[in-house]
């Protein structure tokens, strides 16, 4: 699952994802959650651009869609048929470890190959009237690697990470080429560490967050 995560400013994401100067206004959002407007891209008459999603489908809100869903589940069964691919830029995200005693550790993950790197999403469109046009993403989730299902032992889940050479087929590759993107980034480019539970609480968002939890060693 992938509940939260770091989202880079405006600039990053032109920079990183060669796009044009766009018109949107946004931050680094250091603890993004569900429901907020995230910055994604995704591919419109052969050409990448940038744009301003909810994370979240529709009024269940689902931010996640798992992997195996993609093709049969009435969900995601209809953006994945027709294409509606993006990508979803981002610096890292949070992950919760459960303790035996069941309390929940928040980890920080990043990889070390990608500065910005991007998770695989889907988006869709919705209408409640002529006037009300609502555009939605949902990240892609897989089986964790190893080091992630020591993190998340309770679902051993991760969202799918594109390496720089598949965002190009992802967003407009056939069917196939984009399926074939979707796998558990590799164990030894993952990073991760313990910080703060400040991050439990999406009100708190600064770069703080970020840093690694200390500990006193005697």
């Amino acid at each position: 699952m992938c509940r939260r995560y770091v989202s880079p400013d405006a600039a990053s994401i032109e920079r990183e994802f060669k796009l044009p100067r766009s018109q949107w206004q946004f931050t680094e959002n250091f603890n993004t959650a569900p429901a907020q407007t995230v910055p994604a891209v995704r591919g419109v008459n052969g050409k990448s651009e940038g744009v301003l999603l909810r994370w979240g489908f529709g009024k269940s809100g689902a931010f996640n869609a798992p992997i195996e869903t993609l093709a049969t589940g009435a969900r995601y069964g209809a953006p994945w048929k027709h294409g509606r691919r993006c990508i979803i830029p981002a610096l890292g995200f949070y992950q919760w470890h459960v303790a035996p005693d069941g309390g929940k550790q928040p980890f920080y993950v990043h990889v070390d190959d990608q500065d910005v790197f991007g998770f695989a999403g889907l988006w869709e469109r919705s209408s409640t009237d002529a006037n009300a046009v609502t555009e939605w993403c949902a990240i892609i989730t897989l089986p964790a690697n190893p080091l992630m299902a020591e993190i998340d032992n309770a679902e051993t889940r991760m969202p799918a990470i594109l390496r720089r050479e598949q965002r190009e087929p992802w967003l407009f590759g056939a069917v196939e080429d984009a399926g074939a993107a979707l796998a558990a980034y590799a164990n030894e480019r993952t990073i991760a560490y313990a910080v703060s539970r400040r991050v439990d609480a999406p009100r708190n968002n600064d770069e703080t967050l970020l840093e690694p939890l200390q500990t006193d060693v005697d």
